[in-house]
């Protein structure tokens, strides 16, 4: 059965804006209904196809960022300076356009549920997407780790907030911000470093899973970063992309 799914999922179908939300000034959730959709396993992603009045079409990768269910799902979308796809679906795109998705996508940078062990998810930038529909469907504990520009920059702020109120031991969210820091935050701006990895990351004897996502160079350096603090390589899983969104 499982081997009859997957060629399903490399063909182009239809999907409908049901809904869409702003999370910053340059980035937007989108809320897709697809009929037939089974649901994901969270760290999926899809290929979105968009197809302009004359013939031509362009397409992106975009990784899921709900929790899964069928009939739909979210994905994030950051604006691109001079994208062919992302302006369109932060700016343009409203509830009821019609769009194409295949999918959904991928094996490897997955959290299955059946897995028990503890988890740091580690984002950097919109690389925090595929690490929150681990978030909205984990039943096991987790630790965040998010880079980010600036406050202003920051996705998914109000839903984090209320998961880090809520205290019950589901999730423990940190932030590192690079470039500026809110008022009074007790650590100055910079780069995500090893002491600050440290700080966060599950003891050794945790057998411990993480998650790096975010540009290629953020990924290589946590990456190393986690090895050199003693994270088992074979426990890291690292999703990267370019400045196309992909």
């Amino acid at each position: 059965m499982a081997r009859a799914a997957i060629p399903g999922r490399l063909i182009w179908q239809p999907a409908t804006v049901a809904a869409t939300r702003a999370e910053t000034a340059t980035a937007r959730t989108l809320v897709l209904d697809v009929d037939g959709w089974t649901g994901h396993t969270p760290g999926q992603h899809i290929d979105l196809r968009l197809t302009a009045p004359d013939g031509y079409t362009a397409h992106r990768s975009y990784s899921i960022s709900s929790a899964s269910a069928p009939g739909r799902f979210e994905v994030t979308v950051q604006a691109v300076t001079d994208g062919e796809v992302s302006p369109y679906l932060v700016d343009v795109a409203e509830p009821g356009d019609r769009l194409e998705i295949r999918g959904p996508l991928g094996g490897w940078f997955v959290r299955r549920p059946a897995d028990p062990r503890p988890a740091l998810l580690i984002g950097g930038g919109s690389g925090v997407a595929p690490l929150m529909s681990m978030v909205r469907a984990a039943t096991y504990p987790s630790r965040l780790l998010y880079s980010t520009r600036s406050p202003s920059e920051a996705l998914y702020t109000e839903e984090l907030a209320a998961a880090r109120a809520a205290d019950d031991g589901r999730l423990d969210v940190t932030y590192v911000y690079t470039r500026v820091a809110p008022p009074g935050w007790p650590v100055p701006p910079g780069r995500l470093d090893a002491d600050a990895l440290a700080r966060v990351a599950w003891p050794r004897d945790a057998d411990a899973v993480a998650f790096v996502c975010g540009p290629t160079g953020f990924v290589e350096t946590v990456a190393d970063l986690l090895v050199g603090i003693g994270h088992d390589p074979a426990n890291i899983r690292t999703e990267r992309f370019g400045p196309t969104g992909g």
